[in-house]
């Protein structure tokens, strides 16, 4: 069912500041629902998260999908890829399955006209960090091959560190990204949540500053295709994945108005990630385009 465009949320700011939106009902009205509660950008999942099979997309879907973005003007969109992927899996079947699988997600999204695919960097599983980045490399580097001639590129989440996942440190990613030979279809998804619980701070003036010169660094603002805004249930260095809505969290309000308000990062659309999606994303994306007002 399209959602009426009547007495949108509307905000000063130009920013691209948004929410992961459902698709309920349509791929279309995630960028209807999104509209009507103020955001500038979108992302979705093109297909379900927990499968590893989906029918191919329906034509009639896409061109909705199209109009979708013409009537709301969304300014940008993006779409996360399935939780099953582990591109950086010891077991070779495993790795195929989802070498295969995040293929496709590449297919659709350049069929609905996506510009990023946000994906995690996978889990070593045991086999040891080391190896694992040399099969995310691997698998990264044909991807990109096979996909040459593509719009759609892919952007590595920064992850909290949780279990054997990988991309908790800069270092990690910068790896992956050099072992790429700095493609440029590969970029990277910054999670404020993930980078927060892996032990990078942000929540006042020095920290923030201190950990985005790091990233500036390590991997450069250049590569930052995405924000995930979400502000964390768990403490600093705890290493839990657990969101929290903004300002409401262990990172506080404060962050998110450098974050929105950095000059090295307006032009990196944001995205929240945040609970209860029916109720709090309009709260989150309101509180977001807050910080940014004047920007």
């Amino acid at each position: 069912m399209k959602l009426p465009l009547t007495d949108p949320v509307t905000f000063s700011t130009k920013r691209l500041i948004g929410a992961h939106m459902p698709t309920s009902g349509g791929l279309k009205n995630s960028l209807y629902g999104g509209k009507h509660i103020g955001c500038t950008a979108v992302q979705v999942f093109t297909c379900s998260p927990r499968q590893w099979n989906h029918p191919p997309l329906d034509p009639e879907a896409v061109a909705q999908f199209k109009q979708a973005q013409t009537d709301t003007g969304i300014g940008f969109t993006c779409a996360h890829d399935s939780y099953l992927i582990n591109l950086a899996a010891p077991d070779p079947e495993i790795l195929e399955k989802s070498r295969r699988a995040f293929r496709k997600e590449l297919d659709r999204a350049e069929t609905l006209g996506i510009p990023w695919l946000v994906t995690h960097m996978g889990a070593h599983l045991n086999q040891g960090e080391d190896a694992a980045l040399n099969v995310l490399c691997e698998s990264m580097s044909l991807l990109l091959k096979e996909t040459d001639g593509m719009s759609v590129g892919i952007a590595m989440e920064t992850t909290a560190g949780q279990g054997t996942g990988l991309g908790a440190t800069f270092e990690q990613i910068a790896r992956v990204i050099d072992g790429c030979s700095v493609h440029p279809r590969l970029g990277v998804c910054l999670d404020t949540c993930h980078i927060f619980v892996a032990g990078y701070d942000i929540r006042d003036e020095e920290t923030f500053g201190k950990t985005f010169d790091t990233f500036g660094s390590v991997i450069g603002f250049d590569k930052l295709k995405v924000i995930h805004a979400n502000d964390a249930k768990k403490p600093l260095g705890s290493r839990v994945d657990r969101h929290e809505h903004i300002g409401e969290g262990q990172i506080g309000l404060e962050a998110f108005r450098m974050l929105v308000n950095d000059p090295r990062m307006v032009h990196v659309p944001i995205v929240v990630e945040t609970p209860d999606a029916d109720t709090m994303h309009e709260v989150n994306v309101a509180k977001l385009h807050g910080c940014g007002v004047g920007v």
